[in-house]
């Protein structure tokens, strides 16, 4: 009789548990259950970027490597998360017509050159963002950032000062091979040996690799892909006036890192590259 007391008892103790972790768990949100350990559960989103050594994961899983250039450390392709920080999407805007409506509301917005399908096309060239999105502050992880233009203009003093113009000097911007990639870029060789189309063997010195990813532009209503193959242009954080953004880039026939700052429209789509803290 005591014998099947204790198992009574016993089964009553374990009916009782499961009953309380069930009540538990239907009153859980759905954050609370996937993660136990995060009282917040979904309601307070993480960044769900990976940082590890010298690549970063992104929130899509996309992983980018760096390159260390004198101070600083880059990332080496352009970024192509399609979500912020924070895990929330970025709008994709794939239409003419709503691309240009992103300017009189001045949100964010990315797309891909020739609004691209291909899985491998996304990965070489990157996506195409309007500064809006970089002004949220949340395309980065911890720890990094959209470039400033003060961050630009470090790079550029710090290869220049370095021997890194295509002539060897230390003075003057002529540092746009050691800056792109070796593949392409349209040939130039009419344009004179510091072109970046010109010798595309000689081209990276920096490791920074860069590939001639074109950009979208917005003229009136008119919303259009340009210079894949001969151009690419980044943006910086830096606000230039109320309409545009500072921006540096390359062009094929050229041999400097410009600075596009005067045709730098926020409402356009152009690359972006991360800087480390």
């Amino acid at each position: 009789m005591r014998i099947m007391i204790k198992k009574l008892f016993k089964n009553n103790k374990i009916m009782i548990f499961c009953s309380v972790t069930l009540f538990l768990l239907l009153s859980c949100t759905d954050g609370e259950r996937n993660n136990p350990f995060d009282p917040h559960g979904a309601s307070n989103p993480v960044s769900s970027w990976i940082v590890a050594g010298n690549t970063l994961t992104d929130p899509d899983g996309n992983t980018y490597t760096t390159v260390t250039i004198g101070t600083q450390t880059w990332t080496v392709e352009n970024l192509r998360t399609t979500k912020f920080n924070d895990g929330t999407s970025i709008p994709h805007v794939s239409d003419s017509i709503e691309w240009s409506g992103l300017y009189s509301t001045t949100s964010p917005g990315y797309c891909f050159y020739n609004n691209s399908t291909s899985a491998l096309e996304r990965v070489k060239w990157g996506a195409l963002y309007n500064w809006y999105a970089i002004n949220t502050g949340k395309l980065a992880p911890e720890g990094w950032r959209v470039p400033s233009e003060e961050d630009w203009l470090i790079l550029e003093n710090y290869l220049i000062a370095s021997g890194y113009n295509y002539d060897g000097s230390n003075s003057g911007n002529k540092i746009g091979k050691s800056l792109a990639a070796k593949t392409d870029w349209e040939s130039s060789s009419s344009s004179g040996a510091g072109a970046i189309g010109n010798d595309l063997s000689s081209n990276n010195r920096s490791g920074f690799s860069a590939l001639p990813c074109g950009y979208r532009l917005l003229r009136g209503d008119r919303c259009y892909f340009y210079a894949q193959g001969s151009s690419c242009t980044w943006w910086s954080s830096s606000e230039y006036d109320s309409l545009r953004a500072s921006t540096r880039g390359l062009i094929y026939i050229d041999n400097s890192l410009e600075n596009y700052s005067l045709s730098g429209y926020k409402f356009e789509g152009k690359s972006v590259r991360l800087v480390r803290d």
